[in-house]
């Protein structure tokens, strides 16, 4: 679980920071699964390290998607 949680905290990164917001629904899923993979992987001893970054990989890569997301929004709806 937690390097699952790690791989989809990066996923969920790059597609929010490369995207510009056009794709953040698929970074927002992968955060949200990564934040709910790391949250269960922290339970093993041997991998909470590895479960704890992927935490935050995959909080921060929700946090940027929804402001990128909602940013994107704001400004095509000023557009029309």
């Amino acid at each position: 679980m937690a390097v699952a949680s790690l791989v989809l905290g990066i996923i969920a990164l790059v597609i929010s920071i490369f995207s510009g917001g056009s794709l953040g629904v698929v970074g927002i899923i992968c955060g949200v699964l990564g934040l709910i993979f790391g949250i269960v992987g922290r339970k093993d001893e041997a991998k909470k390290g590895l479960a704890t970054a992927g935490v935050v990989c995959s909080l921060i890569g929700l946090l940027l998607g929804l402001i990128l997301m909602i940013a994107c929004v704001g400004c095509a709806a000023a557009l029309a």
